[in-house]
């Protein structure tokens, strides 16, 4: 038997990159997972490359409306009566000096990257709870535990992420609902958003020479970290960071 058969798996940010590696691993396992992502055209060929495809839901949707997450929540606790794993994903890059920054690309960093993890968490905990052994996995970053010269914005969102969740893991705990959470903490990770950051060959160097390992990681490799943190493997961890960048941030 698969390590999640028939549980239900909601991952946001679930069109490209970390999420959708996470989703097609959930799905691989046997789980029956909503993807939400607000570009509903990728979303719909993720879907269709998932195992079973039948079985799991593209929800085209903004992770940062609180009525978006209320009308997923009422849709999932009709359709399934629970959830079993929350995948807080979804998130943006702004790179740029804090003098460049404006404050409504700061609020959009803010929004997409912390505000989402915050609704999904208030959105889905009865479902969590519902389920007896609820699991959230929040994505944060490493720039969530280091900083960034032209990265003050995402590095605060990040760990605001990181906080959140101890801060989550703890009101859990003491109201004994069964549900855990973790945050994974990812350095140079290959997908489209990171793209950018390798385009320029003197650029895609310099960064590869941070990194101890001597590449940058894939998808999968974090999305196999999210399997973990959301399954029976990790059930005595609550509120832990899980660090996978290479050896970045041991130097």
């Amino acid at each position: 038997m698969s390590r999640f058969t028939d549980q239900i798996v909601l991952v946001t940010g679930a069109a490209s990159g970390i999420g959708m590696a996470a989703a097609r691993r959930f799905a691989t396992e046997g789980a029956r997972v909503y993807l939400v992502d607000r570009d509903g055209a990728r979303l719909a060929d993720a879907v269709a490359m998932l195992p079973s495809p039948g079985r799991h839901h593209a929800t085209a949707c903004d992770a940062t409306d609180e009525e978006a997450w209320a009308i997923l929540a009422e849709r999932i606790a009709r359709e399934a009566g629970r959830l079993d794993v929350l995948v807080n994903n979804v998130g943006i890059a702004t790179l740029t000096s804090i003098a460049d920054t404006s404050l409504a690309t700061w609020r959009e960093t803010m929004a997409i990257n912390l505000d989402s993890v915050f609704l999904g968490t208030r959105a889905m905990l009865p479902l969590l709870a519902s389920s007896g052994h609820g699991a959230i996995v929040n994505v944060s970053s490493i720039r969530g535990i280091i900083g960034a010269v032209n990265a003050g914005a995402y590095c605060a969102s990040k760990g605001g992420v990181r906080m959140f969740t101890k801060a989550t893991a703890l009101e859990c705990a003491a109201l004994g609902n069964g549900v855990r959470a973790n945050s994974v903490h990812p350095g140079m990770i290959e997908t489209p958003m990171a793209a950018a950051a390798f385009a320029d060959p003197a650029k895609a160097a310099a960064r590869l020479a941070q990194i101890p390992i001597g590449r940058i990681g894939q998808a999968a490799e974090i999305a196999d970290a999210i399997l973990f943190l959301a399954g029976a493997e990790s059930s005595y961890m609550t509120g832990a960071e899980l660090v996978i960048d290479g050896g970045t941030i041991i130097q």
